[in-house]
């Protein structure tokens, strides 16, 4: 007869409740990987000889990170755009990717009962991190046809003066962009509400509000930046909170002294010191992705695309089976089964023209090509 097992320590009620946030990241190497959105073919050269550069002796020593706000700053105001008013180091916050950031956003600002608004669907972590804050989740869906951003419905909503709006912009999954002049609007009419914005995905659209941002007069616009989808340091994890100072301040505050590992720190600095290698990966994602919806325009095929390094397909067949049948080819996607708005269709990455032509070849052979127009 076993012995009866003590009850484990039970945590607080909201995470008892969580859903906790999951993705199919194993066994992924070696296949095309056109499921989360990652930069396809890898980062700099200069990425690669930094770190092979690295002294075994730095392993042993706790991060530094002088140098790396000041690297950030050069290299966004070094972009076509610039910004919009001269920032300060104590202005960037340095987290272990954008994740992090946005819980670390989530756990300084939001509590039980407080509003966190945002869209529906949107980037599956917000909803998890507001939950484990006990947080009241508002999620407004995006105007159809065409994933249209919900703007009066939001600004209705800010009226009920919600702890924090989270703007993804583009938007993962559906593309949806938001003009920078109505991220600021909306900002301007709700100075009680943190104003969130997720902009990964800013770099293939180009609809980023830091050109036109002054967080001196609107302390309650913070922007998120990351290396990852664009520069290719995904696996190394590194994001940044762009704001004003006293808000990067609280934020970095419930977060770890060294969170971001020196390994990252060292990558981070090479690839911010080699935009050009970055600016033709966005270039080449831009080339292919013109021709996948030009194809996919040609034969009919039920599509969306908007902003992003990534498009929705609607296909004949179940989306688990094309899905699956995919992986068995080599190539990774994003089954949407579920979600709302876009259940049945398959989140697909843009890479390369050559990656992108591969993808069509293998998707056109498996979806009936003979009722294919």
């Amino acid at each position: 007869m076993s012995a009866v097992q003590p009850p484990f320590p039970k945590p607080r009620p909201e995470v008892e409740g969580l859903q906790a946030y999951s993705a199919p990241l194993e066994g992924r190497r070696g296949l095309l990987r056109l499921d989360f959105n990652e930069n396809t073919i890898g980062p700099s050269p200069k990425v690669l000889e930094a770190l092979s550069a690295i002294p075994s002796d730095h392993i042993a020593i706790y991060p530094e990170y002088d140098g790396l706000r000041e690297a950030v700053l050069a290299n966004l105001a070094a972009a076509p755009a610039g910004l919009g008013c001269a920032l300060r180091p104590d202005q960037i916050g340095i987290f272990n990717g954008v994740d992090a950031a946005i819980h670390a956003v989530i756990h300084a600002y939001g509590g039980p009962g407080d509003g966190l608004l945002t869209t529906s669907p949107t980037f599956g972590y917000y909803a998890p991190c507001a939950g484990m804050q006990g947080m009241a989740i508002e999620a407004i869906p995006h105007g159809m046809p065409g994933f249209a951003f919900p703007f009066a419905a939001i600004r209705s909503a800010l009226s009920r003066t919600p702890r924090i709006l989270m703007l993804c912009n583009p938007n993962n999954p559906t593309g949806t962009r938001l003009a920078a002049d109505q991220v600021v609007e909306l900002a301007a009419a709700a100075p009680d509400t943190l104003v969130v914005v997720d902009e990964l995905y800013e770099a293939f659209t180009g609809d980023s509000v830091l050109p036109i941002a002054d967080f001196e007069a609107m302390p309650n616009l913070l922007v998120l930046r990351s290396l990852a989808k664009t520069a290719g340091l995904a696996g190394l994890r590194i994001g940044f909170a762009i704001g004003h100072a006293a808000v990067v301040d609280r934020v970095s505050r419930v977060t770890g002294p060294y969170d971001v590992n020196s390994v990252a720190v060292t990558a981070a600095f090479a690839a911010l010191s080699d935009q050009p290698y970055t600016d033709a990966y966005v270039a080449a994602v831009k080339q292919a992705r013109h021709w996948l919806v030009s194809m996919l325009e040609r034969h009919g095929i039920k599509h969306h695309a908007a902003g992003g390094n990534y498009l929705l397909i609607w296909p004949q067949r179940s989306v688990q089976e094309v899905e699956a049948d995919l992986r068995t080819a080599g190539i990774l996607v994003r089954s949407m089964a579920g979600k709302p708005q876009i259940d049945g269709s398959l989140r697909v990455s843009i890479g390369t023209l050559e990656q992108m032509q591969r993808f069509w070849e293998v998707y056109v052979s498996l979806e009936a090509p003979a009722s294919l127009p």
